[in-house]
């Protein structure tokens, strides 16, 4: 990841108090992904749609 793909967790990790568990799903989605698009790195659009997928299950489940 590049240095503002980091930064962009650590927003996360911060403005959702994310925990640990929460920080790992969000990089296993992540990676999915950039997978499905043959991506050779996770890039930043793929962390801030793992994390609306999070927000989103939080919202309905959480």
């Amino acid at each position: 990841m590049d240095s503002g793909t980091k930064d962009l967790l650590k927003a996360a990790i911060a403005q959702f108090l994310l925990t640990g568990r929460g920080y790992d799903r969000i990089l296993k989605v992540s990676r999915t992904i950039a997978n499905l698009v043959d991506a050779p790195q996770i890039e930043m659009h793929h962390v801030a749609e793992a994390i609306n997928y999070w927000a989103f299950d939080r919202k309905l489940f959480g």
